[in-house]
């Protein structure tokens, strides 16, 4: 159950690693394509999109920083916290912009808030 839990925490921890990537360095030469936007509408946007990537980049910090916790009980609540900040993130998202991010965001981090709680 540890190597699943690990599993699901990394997928979340690299997802987030990714939206950093598109949200900061890559808004306007995939977004268009990734959020079918024109790309007047990216550019216009871009810096508030590279403070949402680095946002994203501590929230796959903290979930990185729990494979180097010994302590199960300390790794367990520092990834607990991270994992309900994505999902929560991932709700709000789903709520103001598009459903997908539900799906892409919030049930990995939900997934795996359920399996660190019945292990």
């Amino acid at each position: 159950m540890d190597l699943i839990i690990k599993g699901v925490i990394g997928l979340v921890a690299f997802i987030h690693c990714y939206i950093l990537w598109l949200e900061m360095f890559a808004w306007t030469t995939r977004g268009p394509k990734a959020f079918n936007k024109p790309l007047a509408e990216l550019e216009k946007s871009k810096v508030l999109a590279a403070n949402q990537g680095l946002y994203n980049g501590f929230l796959a910090a903290g979930l990185i920083w729990t494979f180097f916790i010994s302590d199960l009980q300390w790794h367990n609540n520092i990834a607990l916290f991270f994992l309900i900040c994505v999902a929560v993130a991932g709700i709000y998202g789903a709520l103001t912009v598009t459903k997908k991010i539900f799906f892409i965001q919030a049930v990995p981090a939900l997934l795996a808030i359920v399996l660190i709680l019945i292990s």
